[in-house]
């Protein structure tokens, strides 16, 4: 079981379930973990758990992925950008219809 208690923040692990199926493993770890609400859960069988120690961090790369996220960059110049130039291709488009380009 991990949750991640805020948006964009990290998923944690929070603590182990035994069952006998998948349905039966998130029903008993959202009864268990469920506990104030948490933003998200991954409920994942152990086979699939790996650990990251220093080294794989010092080969890999860090495992900061917040460039991944659109909130982490400003998207105000390029949506103002991209507006000018459509409309400049429908002014275009328009002068081409008038047979003026």
């Amino acid at each position: 079981m991990f949750r991640q208690d805020k948006v964009g923040g990290y998923h944690t692990h929070c603590g182990n379930v035994a069952a006998a199926d998948v349905v039966e493993a998130q029903q008993t770890a959202l009864d268990e973990y469920a506990v104030n609400d948490p933003n998200n859960f991954w409920v994942v069988k152990e086979q699939y758990i790996g650990e990251i120690t220093a080294d794989d961090v010092s080969f890999g790369g860090t495992t900061d992925k917040s460039y991944r996220f659109a909130q982490t960059y400003n998207v105000d110049p390029a949506a103002e950008e991209v507006k000018a130039s459509e409309s400049e291709q429908v002014e275009a488009e328009r002068k081409r219809k008038r047979g003026e380009a």
